[in-house]
């Protein structure tokens, strides 16, 4: 057994399992910290205006949390990690590999650098492969947070117990089975890469900017402290300029659950951009943005410095 060790330690610090594990795990951290905000973000995007969501952020995770106890505000965490863990790894690993691959560039402290369109065209890359990688455990895990909160208040309503919610294999098979296989675990996938892929973008690029103005030589907890600060300004940026398709992505995949009994129903990308300014105005672009930022921020910021440590610890290995 000890034989192997050697290659096993050898494989673990290469570029790109530490990319992968270091990703994976920063996504899994990041996600935990911030599943309240996530699970009242996506309810409040695909709310209608007669729902009960609408007293605040703060208001709704309370509300969330005497519906449902504290699972509740944890509800489909555990099949967020599951889907975070390879939709992060992809990004980073991506990216790390546009960088010495496709651009020649090492990307090492003090030595070259990504221009930034090559940080834009990286970015968009491996955000859009990790939408390909992981798109059906997001469809799923959308409408697991919904269908738990129609339940709790159907339950409330007519006072007695009604069925146990969805699992996640229960979903899956009959999102596949009654939706058109593939295409119906897809559902949303377009507007949903579109809002990704900008995001993801614009996520790498301004955080590879502004981390060339940390001041060299200092303190790993103080490196670290600017590293969280800029990862949540590179996170707060991207996720404020490209949110209506984040919206738009939640939407389109809750559509099949029943649009008219949430408020909605859209033909296309384009038909639901125009029917929410008509119907809901400017603001409805961005109803749920609060929440949102409340997950993304720190979320961003905790994503970046987790990747950063455990790379580290894996090249000191």
């Amino acid at each position: 057994m000890a034989e192997y060790y050697p290659r096993y330690k050898e494989f673990l610090k290469g570029d790109t399992s530490i990319a992968f594990l270091a990703g994976g795990l920063a996504g899994a951290v990041s996600r935990t910290v911030v599943s309240p905000f996530e699970r009242v973000k996506i309810l409040l995007q695909v709310q209608s205006s007669t729902h009960s969501y609408n007293r605040g952020l703060f208001a709704a995770v309370k509300q969330v949390y005497v519906e449902e106890g504290v699972p509740g505000l944890f509800r489909g965490n555990g099949l967020n990690c599951v889907r975070i863990f390879p939709y992060s790894a992809v990004q980073f690993v991506v990216y790390e590999s546009c960088k010495k691959h496709i651009f020649n560039v090492d990307g090492s402290v003090g030595k070259d650098q990504l221009l930034n369109w090559q940080r834009l065209v990286s970015g968009a890359l491996c955000g859009g492969l990790s939408v390909l990688a992981t798109y059906p455990l997001d469809l799923v895990r959308t409408r697991l947070s919904i269908q738990t909160a129609n339940l709790a208040r159907l339950e409330r309503s007519r006072a007695r117990n009604i069925a146990r919610p969805p699992g996640v294999r229960e979903l899956l098979v009959k999102t596949y089975r009654n939706e058109g296989g593939i295409r119906g675990l897809y559902r949303g996938v377009w507007p949903t890469s579109i809002g990704v892929v900008p995001y993801v973008a614009l996520n790498f690029a301004v955080y590879e900017q502004l981390k060339e103005f940390i001041p060299q030589g200092m303190d790993p907890s103080t490196a670290n402290f600017y590293k969280l600060t800029i990862g949540a300004v590179s996170g707060g940026v991207a996720q404020t300029i490209t949110y209506p398709f984040d919206l738009l992505r939640r939407r389109f995949q809750v559509l099949a659950m029943g649009g008219h009994e949430l408020g909605f129903r859209y033909s296309g990308v384009t038909d639901a951009l125009i029917t929410i300014g008509k119907t809901e105005g400017f603001k409805g672009y961005y109803k749920g943005l609060t929440a949102n930022l409340f997950k993304v921020v720190p979320s961003t910021a905790v994503s970046w410095v987790v990747y950063e440590v455990v790379c580290d610890m894996m090249r000191a290995w």
